[in-house]
């Protein structure tokens, strides 16, 4: 009878997908962006050096960070100006020269839009498109703004920082969740700044600097993709990198604390079985659907690590969506259920799926204070489960 009640259940999260999306429109169906940067095949086969260029595909950060260690800074500089989207999205490559290469990959990139935009052989849907794109490159060369990996293909990948890698004692990681890509990152971003400045009033002497990382597929809408694994697994090895390029190149006084929101949560607990305690301190999950892990238990994320969940708010829609997984759709256990494990945390003052990190919510506070390590002053959600002697001292 439980097994056919969750088959039940199951049956009704497919119908409210397709009800979501007027069936499976085959448009809704993401082809994940993984794998190196573009342009890898060039710089493998590039000996201006004299020697062989590091392999992006097989290279740890670690050793991107050495081979950049031992180059002088004008022969970092041409490598990034040969090979600018290779250079931008190297993880383990010096920030500020993944700053440099991005910022011609971007003037690049515009120009060509621009240029295809203008070109009257072109569709007009061709030529709008183009204008578009021409339009978010050009915001993000703005000056002042931290592009720290950029990659043009599919519907975009970037990842941006606020605040100075180089001096930040602490380290945030906002990873957004479905319909967020290159040209539709600004909630994501705005999550991102709103920590920042949570943090910063706790702990300026930390100079927190926070990264808005969209470096994987997100599904676009409530369909096949949202309801499934499969844009997760394949995001997963991205984030795991992303996150170890940190740890050879910068230097806080704890590893980055990761912020995994909606869909974003289910890629984390993709990921979670293969972190360390070296990649992050604390992983904290917001308005999630499931981790697809059964319990927090099964997060190996290190001795000193922590696993957080947020409580739901009461006008969020996701709580709407059955804690099950099964035959492959659904995400599992709500980590929110005090069953579940983690640590969870109160979110009074939120309002919706997205209003988890807005400035005065109770959810915003504790995130700051996690991020900066004040975990005695963290406020659990209540309930006769999960007091706050539980959310500070639990195991989990």
């Amino acid at each position: 009878m439980g097994r056919f009640k969750r088959t039940l259940a199951v049956c009704a999260l497919v119908l409210a997908t397709v009800a979501g999306t007027a069936g499976w429109a085959a448009g809704d169906v993401q082809t994940a962006v993984t794998g190196p940067p573009p342009g890898t095949a060039a710089w493998t086969a590039d000996r201006v050096l004299g020697r062989r260029l590091p392999d992006p595909a097989s290279t740890a950060p670690a050793q991107v960070a050495r081979f950049f260690t031992g180059l002088t800074a004008a022969q970092r500089t041409a490598l990034a100006k040969r090979h600018p989207l290779v250079v931008g999205g190297l993880d383990g490559a010096p920030p500020e020269l993944r700053y440099t290469a991005n910022d011609l990959a971007l003037t690049a990139g515009r120009d060509r839009e621009l240029a295809r935009a203008a070109d009257p052989g072109q569709p007009t849907g061709v030529r709008r498109q183009a204008r578009t794109r021409a339009a978010t490159y050009d915001r993000l060369l703005t000056p002042g703004r931290h592009v720290l990996a950029f990659d043009p293909r599919g519907r975009g990948q970037v990842a941006e920082v606020y605040g100075d890698l180089r001096t930040a004692r602490r380290i945030a990681v906002v990873v957004p969740g479905s319909d967020t890509d290159l040209a539709s990152y600004d909630a994501a971003a705005g999550m991102a700044r709103d920590l920042r400045a949570g943090m910063i009033r706790l702990a300026p002497a930390d100079r927190p600097a926070v990264i808005v990382w969209v470096g994987y597929t997100t599904p676009v809408g409530v369909g096949w993709d949202a309801a499934t694994g499969h844009l997760a697994e394949e995001g997963a090895p991205r984030l795991l990198r992303f996150l170890d390029g940190l740890a050879a190149t910068t230097r806080p006084v704890a590893p980055p604390s990761v912020f995994c929101h909606s869909y974003g949560s289910v890629l984390c607990g993709a990921a979670a079985h293969r972190l360390t305690g070296r990649q992050v301190s604390d992983l904290v999950v917001a308005a999630s659907p499931g981790m697809r892990i059964g319990q927090a238990g099964q997060v190996p994320v290190g001795a000193r690590s922590r696993l957080w969940a947020t409580a739901r708010d009461a006008t969020d829609w996701i709580r709407r969506v059955p804690p099950v997984e099964l035959f492959g759709l659904g995400h599992g256990a709500d980590p929110a259920d005090p069953d579940f494990g983690a640590r969870v945390v109160a979110s009074d003052g939120a309002q919706g799926h997205t209003g988890y990190f807005t400035p005065g919510t109770a959810s915003l506070r504790n995130y700051a204070d996690i991020a900066v390590g004040h975990y005695g002053a963290v406020a659990c959600a209540h309930s006769a489960s999960n007091t706050s002697e539980d959310c500070r001292h639990g195991l989990h």
